[in-house]
Formats: C-alpha cells, sequence, structure tokens
C-alpha cells in the first residue's frame, strides 16, 4: 500500500470510530488522532524490543508469542516489572492460553492486546472469560475487513427513522416465524423485519411478559415467512430461510447492532395482520402474527403491541430508498417496484 493509499485507509479507520493503530506514526497524518503503537520511540504507546529503554512519558510493552505455560509465567514476570501493556500471539491453542493470561494480567492491570488475523477471531478474544482482551491488533487489508469485524463486535449502527401507520387489516392465516435466539435479550432490543428489504419494522423480543404469558426473553416473534430480516454481512434472508446455527442482527432502539445465533427457528400457522406504516415518500408494510405478544419500539422507547396500534402512530422502522436484491445482495441500479 502507497503512502497516498495508506493514509486513505488511516482516515477510513478514523471516520469507522477505530482510536488506535499499530502504526508507524511518521505514517499517520499530522491532523489525526488516532493513537499509534508501534517500536518507535515517537508512538504514543511505544513496543519495546530487547532491552530497549524505557522512554519517559510514555507507555510501554512488549510483544510476546505464547506456545507453553512458560511464556505465560514469562509474560507475568515482565509484567509485574511495570508494562503497560503486552500484545500476545497464541497459535494453536487460543481459548485457553489467553484465559490463563487475562486471569493472571487482570489483577495487576496491564492491558493485554491480542494479534488476530479474522473478524471471528476478533469476536471472540472479547468475550473470553466475559472480561475479554482490552483490545485487538487486526491485521486488515482493507477497510471492509474493519467494517466485518466492527460488525462482529456489535459496533455497527442503524439510522432509525419514525414511521407513521397508515393501515393495519385482518389478512387470515399464514405461517408464521419465531426465532430462538442463543442470547437473552434486553429491553429495546428486536430485529428488523418487513416485506421489503428496504423498509423493516424494529419487531421486539418477548422479555415482557403479562399475567397470560411468561417472558421470553431469547425469543422474536417475527413475522411470515416472506418477510426479511438483516444478516450480519449486510445482505438480507427470509425468515423462512432462518435455522440452528444461522446469525441475525438484533437491534435495539438506538439503533446499535449486535449478532446473534439462531437456536431454533419455529414456523407455525397463525392468524396474521398486514400493517403499513410510511416515511416521507417510503411506504412498507410486514404481515406479523395477531397477537398481543408481538411488539413494536415507539420513538419515544415504549413498546406498543400490535393489537394495540392505530392509524397516526408513530413506530421505529429502518427505512431506505428502494433497491433491487440478488439473493440477498443489494444491487444499486436495478429497478424496482415492490407493492
Amino acid at each position: 500500500m502507497g503512502k497516498t493509499g495508506l493514509t486513505k485507509f488511516l482516515n477510513s479507520l478514523e471516520s469507522e470510530g477505530i482510536r488506535t493503530v499499530y502504526a508507524d506514526p511518521k505514517a499517520i497524518p499530522t491532523n489525526s488522532k488516532l493513537v499509534s503503537i508501534y517500536p518507535s520511540s515517537s508512538a504514543k504507546m511505544v513496543v519495546l524490543e530487547r532491552d530497549a529503554i524505557r522512554p519517559k512519558g510514555k507507555k510501554v510493552g512488549k510483544k510476546f508469542k505464547v506456545l507453553s505455560n512458560n511464556d505465560i509465567e514469562k509474560i507475568f514476570s515482565e509484567a509485574k516489572k511495570g508494562l503497560d501493556f503486552v500484545i500476545i500471539e497464541v497459535l494453536d491453542w487460543k481459548i485457553i492460553p489467553l484465559e490463563n493470561i487475562i486471569a493472571k494480567l487482570h489483577k495487576i492491570h496491564t492491558q493485554i492486546f491480542a494479534l488476530e488475523r479474522t473478524p471471528e477471531e476478533v469476536r471472540k478474544m472479547f468475550s473470553i472469560l466475559e472480561i475479554g482482551v482490552d483490545g485487538v491488533i487486526f491485521e486488515a487489508g482493507a477497510i471492509s475487513d474493519v467494517k466485518e469485524a466492527m460488525l462482529y463486535l456489535g459496533t455497527s449502527t442503524f439510522d432509525l427513522s419514525e414511521a407513521k401507520i397508515i393501515d393495519i387489516k385482518e389478512v387470515g392465516d399464514g405461517e408464521r416465524v419465531c426465532v430462538d435466539t442463543a442470547s437473552m435479550l434486553h429491553k429495546g432490543e428486536g430485529m428488523l423485519i418487513g416485506s421489503r428489504s428496504n423498509f423493516l419494522f424494529l419487531v421486539h423480543n418477548e422479555s415482557v411478559g403479562s399475567s397470560f404469558t411468561s417472558p421470553r426473553p431469547f425469543r422474536v416473534n417475527a413475522g411470515a415467512v416472506h418477510c426479511y430480516t438483516v444478516s450480519p454481512d449486510g445482505t438480507t434472508k427470509y425468515l423462512s430461510e432462518l435455522e440452528t446455527g444461522a446469525e441475525v442482527l438484533v437491534i435495539n432502539s438506538h439503533g446499535k447492532a449486535r449478532r446473534a445465533t439462531v437456536g431454533r427457528s419455529k414456523i407455525e400457522r397463525r392468524p396474521m395482520l398486514m400493517i403499513k406504516a410510511q416515511v416521507d415518500d417510503e411506504i412498507g408494510g410486514i404481515i406479523a402474527q395477531d397477537a398481543e405478544t408481538i411488539r413494536f419500539v415507539k420513538p419515544d422507547g415504549h413498546l406498543v403491541s400490535v393489537t394495540h396500534l392505530k392509524k397516526g402512530d408513530t413506530v421505529l422502522v429502518y427505512s431506505k430508498g428502494a433497491t433491487g436484491r440478488h439473493f440477498g445482495m443489494e444491487v444499486a441500479d436495478e429497478y424496482i417496484l415492490e407493492k
């Protein structure tokens, strides 16, 4: 990557919310706020090589390769001498060695940065022992790799809009999909669901119980089999395609997304409602089960059951201009008219 390409890449990282990079500080633009980690005394966080002298006023650390427990003991010994951070590269065994390192260094407040090469591994590093590492040095060749890793970390956001309900109608029986995830979902969280890929309603999870039902905080009673939902890679899937092991995006009322794994998908025949809403010139709809436990999220964060919806009510949706889809992938220039 040439100097111009590197500058563009670093600027893109900063615009994506990245604050720290493993890069020569000389390569970072002077107007950038990026913090550099590097084997250079000019870096803000200096990686010491061999017996290099510790520069004054800088955070310092060392890089270690872990092949055995002896290496872990060496890391602990070096950290106790006053290292602010350590950079860890683990090869065949990853989880157990890092669990041991986190357990030891957590007590002395030495930061742990792990070296990883795939977005999947990045996510795993932040969940070890529920504490996770303090950071991951991710070898990325393109900004798209970084965006994918951020999706794995749940740092992606969607700009949600207020949509006005314009039509509600009973449409008889149909097959609806209940998505039981392997995660506990919180109040305000749900899935983006809709009959059109560019107009998706925030359908809330079933964490709210009643005198007639017990809470099911892992479940989203999502909608009819034909409805779309968003996948972590940015493509869409039909609800009928979801199955055990698939991953879906869970969105909260502020638009922040995180991944969840499907534990079970249930398709059952139920009475259904058609609901339409409008944002500016865009109109979208959803067919959902006609039941009190299916709820949308209002702009103020309160929940409203589909059985209590009225024309003129406002709910949160994700809406954008219409585009075509080919096997779930967006086709920007294709003409499409959906009704």
